[in-house]
């Protein structure tokens, strides 16, 4: 895939986006009540298929939480839209790219 990212490598930025939520006493509620999942049941949500997708574009639709994100974790912005293009139900096209 030309200019995109490994599922691999999108998985560990999810989940380091994933932290950063989880973290931040402002957005970990919002998170919460957005997705409809309880803060117990996160472990098991994340394994299921596109809930890491969710948590990037939960962190795109923000961008001064993107900004942030992107600063704590030391990358480009960019680079979350790119991860979550390689994730399952990151884009419509997932499903014919593997």
């Amino acid at each position: 895939m030309q200019g995109g990212m490994n599922r691999e490598t999108a998985e560990g930025l999810a989940i380091q986006a994933l932290a950063f939520v989880a973290s931040d006493p402002q957005l970990l509620p919002r998170f919460l009540a957005i997705s409809g999942i309880e803060a117990a049941d996160i472990r098991n949500a994340a394994r299921e298929p596109g809930f890491l997708a969710g948590v990037l574009q939960f962190i795109l639709a923000h961008e001064p939480t993107l900004m942030s994100f992107a600063e704590a974790a030391g990358i480009e912005p960019a680079l979350v839209g790119k991860a979550l293009r390689a994730l399952p139900h990151g884009n419509d096209d997932y499903e014919r790219s593997t």
